[in-house]
């Protein structure tokens, strides 16, 4: 199983980005599928997560601005991230658990600058 995010980049604060996740490989209904994110010098975070029967998870910080969705059709997990501040800035990653949030597969992170 191989995970690739993409989507990232630099955008102005209020602005809005997709993250996108694909997964590759064998394709179980995984549970959960969620995005962390890694701001230099801080911990990597729990920012959103969806789990196999469509419930979600998100992050206080980001609630009203980001969404997280999954497609299992197309193999892929969405963060869609609306009115962006400075402190999202964050290198990205996605992760997809095999009914755990301990035991699964990360993608390779994608960076995402806010410029104020």
């Amino acid at each position: 199983v191989q995970l690739q995010a993409s989507g990232g980049g630099l955008v102005q604060a209020g602005g809005s980005l997709r993250l996108s996740c694909v997964v590759s490989g064998t394709f179980v209904n995984f549970n959960p599928m969620a995005w962390y994110r890694q701001a230099p010098g801080k911990q990597r975070e729990l920012v959103g997560a969806i789990r196999s029967g469509g419930g979600t998870t998100i992050q206080d910080s980001v609630k009203g601005r980001f969404t997280i969705s999954r497609d299992n059709a197309k193999k892929t997990v969405y963060l869609q991230m609306n009115n962006v501040k400075p402190e999202d800035t964050a290198v990205y990653y996605c992760y997809v658990g095999l009914g755990t949030y301990n035991t699964g597969y990360w993608g390779q992170g994608t960076q995402v600058t806010v410029s104020s």
